[in-house]
């Protein structure tokens, strides 16, 4: 696979949307940690998978861009979880949800270009 403007561009957005995850990780209360925990993981898998599903051809990096998709979708969920429950701040978990929407449309349509 070629490497185009819009594949550096997601994984730098995912970079972003991973480095205020993780920081917004660090300040949640113990009671909700295991959120925080999902959190961490799911979010630094998008920029991960990402990376390798660019350093490989075909079927194998499409299958990294499907992990990174549904990590993002799990990222989402998880911020959003501790946003509603007051554990984190809710504008910066705005921007890195609205950054995590921008990934994913973008992995889609790499998933999914005839559509």
């Amino acid at each position: 696979m070629t490497r185009t403007r819009s594949h550096t561009v997601v994984l730098d957005l995912a970079l972003e949307a991973a480095s205020i995850a993780l920081k917004l990780a660090q300040r949640v209360p113990v009671t909700l940690r295991p959120v925080a925990d999902r959190l961490v993981r799911s979010a630094s898998s998008v920029p991960s998978n990402l990376a390798e599903g660019l350093g490989r051809p075909g079927r194998a990096g499409a299958n990294h861009w499907r992990i990174a998709y549904g990590s993002a979708r799990e990222a989402d969920v998880q911020l959003r979880l501790l946003a509603g429950a007051g554990a984190v701040d809710a504008q910066a978990a705005a921007r890195a949800l609205d950054i995590l929407d921008q990934v994913r449309a973008i992995a889609w349509r790499h998933l999914n270009p005839l559509r």
